[in-house]
């Protein structure tokens, strides 16, 4: 299992290129005339390609050739500046926009069934009466289960326009019953806070797992209610995030900064740059902060960590970060396909830029780094983080920060191996601790129905003999014939946390995880030590 998961930070590191959107929709000064106005260099290309598909011996389709070449320049630029073919293009923008036009269920295919894994809080279905472990059958008569039934194909018939309505026909196996549902298709958010809640009395925890255009609504909404429940100190968690909207870092950094600090500034080929300040709209300047972040926050999740480090705000607490220091903007190109092209780099407070290098035309490299640091033991301690001393830059209270690859945290917190290892990592990859405890959930739900949230974060303990059947699952499922003996611990608390999620809701998820998360446990630590801390 090990084997199949050796390129899994490969993986990762290509998401975080492909996926990360830091800047707005393309918006030159020139108009579309002044830069798209032919020349010979673009004749030549449109040349050969109508000569290809004109000429050649057989038929060609010349629209592949057009994605092979635009690549193939993307290529030779830098790791980030992408091509978003037109069948991902849609997927990904409705992503970065933050909500889409739908049921408001999670579902998994079981046994060729649609089956509801939980209804969205407050969606739809949930209105409608829809429940988890429902198995939808009919979506306005037409047939939703079989073994040919595609993903596209159910999303179709329970996605829709706004406020339409669709007819659903209903197994519910908890009564043995067909059920009618009418639903009427709603704005469903994708979220961006994955968890907000209270550490301590005084310490509020929020996740983050990206920046979309919802996402400084969401946060904002997450931090009051921890401040009415007496949040003076925050813990942001931007572990695993890789970025997003520009705009949106600015914002939320702009809660925690005083009038008038710098945030970033960009500066592109020409020289021109633009800085970006805080202004008088932060209600979390008095309080403290620490950020959470490891190898794979980038981009928009650098920018608040560096913003409030080189401000001498609050405490950055984790590993260092992926180390993305380029601007990107959207152009279409007109065939529902579009480009990412890095248009400027961004610069911290204290002027250092924290892309780590890269050479043009071999990316591959770039996205090794992930074994680099494992190999050099960068991930275990804190001395094995290679700086360049010619990057070194002083934050206005004397203390020094490096550039050149990534944000180096004030206070290092190492990798857990115990947990954050590619056979756990491959297992929840391919969602089977998500489909398993469906499954266990499935028999009998009642068994859980007078269960408190709050009882079962606190007092349930998974089983040796679910520890047990879910070994025997995965290896069915995977034709392996493993043991969990290595990680018997680890299982557990990810099939708690599993069965809290689809229980409860995402907090729960969160709670159980960071009950025994080291990194959680040092900032609980940090803010404990330093009651009074102030920057």
């Amino acid at each position: 299992m090990a084997t199949k998961n050796k390129y899994i930070p490969l993986i990762v590191g290509v998401a975080i290129a492909a996926g990360v959107v830091i800047g707005g929709k393309l918006n030159f000064t020139d108009t579309s005339d002044n830069l798209f106005t032919t020349n010979s260099k673009k004749d030549k290309l449109n040349r050969l390609i109508d000569y290809i598909d004109y000429e050649y011996v057989d038929d060609v389709n010349t629209d592949s050739i057009v994605d092979v070449t635009v690549n193939g320049i993307l290529d030779n630029l830098d790791p980030h500046s992408t091509y978003i073919p037109k069948e991902d293009l849609e997927r990904i923008t409705e992503n970065m926009k933050g909500d889409f036009v739908g049921i408001g269920i999670n579902y998994y295919p079981y046994k060729d069934t649609i089956a509801v894994i939980k209804p969205t809080e407050d969606g739809p279905s949930e209105s409608a009466g829809i429940m988890s472990g429902d198995r939808i059958l009919l979506a306005d008569g037409d047939t939703i289960y079989g073994r040919n039934i595609t993903n596209e194909y159910i999303s179709k018939k329970l996605k829709g326009d706004k406020n339409t309505k669709v007819k659903l026909t209903v197994y519910r196996k908890s009564e043995d019953e067909i059920l009618e549902f009418e639903v009427k298709r709603k704005s469903i958010p994708i979220k961006s806070v994955d968890a907000a809640y209270m550490l301590t009395d005084e310490l509020g925890y929020i996740k983050m797992n990206r920046f979309a255009e919802t996402s400084f609504k969401e946060f904002k909404t997450a931090l009051e209610d921890l401040q009415d429940q007496g949040a003076t100190k925050l813990a942001l968690d931007l572990r695993d995030n890789p970025g997003g909207f520009l705009g949106i870092a600015e914002q939320i950094a702009d809660e925690f900064l005083e009038d008038d600090k710098l945030i970033l500034f960009t500066r592109d080929k020409k020289g021109r740059e633009e800085r970006t300040y805080a202004t008088r709209r932060g209600d979390f300047e008095d309080g403290e902060i620490y950020i959470l972040i490891n190898e794979n926050s980038a981009s928009a999740s650098e920018v608040i960590a560096g913003a409030l480090q080189d401000n001498d705000k609050g405490i950055i607490v984790g590993r260092r970060s992926y180390g993305k220091g380029l601007v990107q903007r959207e152009m279409a190109l007109g065939d529902g396909s579009a480009v990412r092209l890095t248009v400027s780099r961004y610069y911290t407070p204290t002027g250092r830029s924290i892309q780590r290098p890269y050479t043009n035309g071999d990316n591959n490299a770039y996205y090794n780094d992930y074994y680099k640091r494992l190999r050099t033991g960068e991930l275990a301690d804190e001395d094995n983080i290679e700086v360049d001393d010619s990057l070194k830059f002083t934050t206005p209270k004397g203390k020094v920060v490096y550039g050149g690859g990534g944000i180096i945290p004030d206070v290092f917190v190492p990798v857990d191996r115990s947990f954050d290892n590619e056979t756990i990592n491959y297992l929840r990859r391919r969602g089977h601790f998500g489909y398993f405890v469906f499954e266990e959930l499935d028999k009998d739900r009642s068994i859980y129905q007078d269960v408190t949230k709050y009882d079962f974060i606190n007092n349930f303990e998974v089983s040796d003999d679910i520890v047990v059947r879910f070994q025997d699952y995965v290896n069915q499922k995977e034709g392996t014939n493993i043991t969990f003996v290595a990680y018997n611990d680890e299982i557990r608390r990810l099939i708690k946390a599993t069965l809290a999620r689809q229980l409860f809701d995402d907090n729960s998820f969160e709670e159980v995880l960071n009950k025994e998360d080291i990194m959680v446990q040092e900032v609980i630590l940090l803010s404990n030590e330093y009651p009074s801390f102030k920057q």
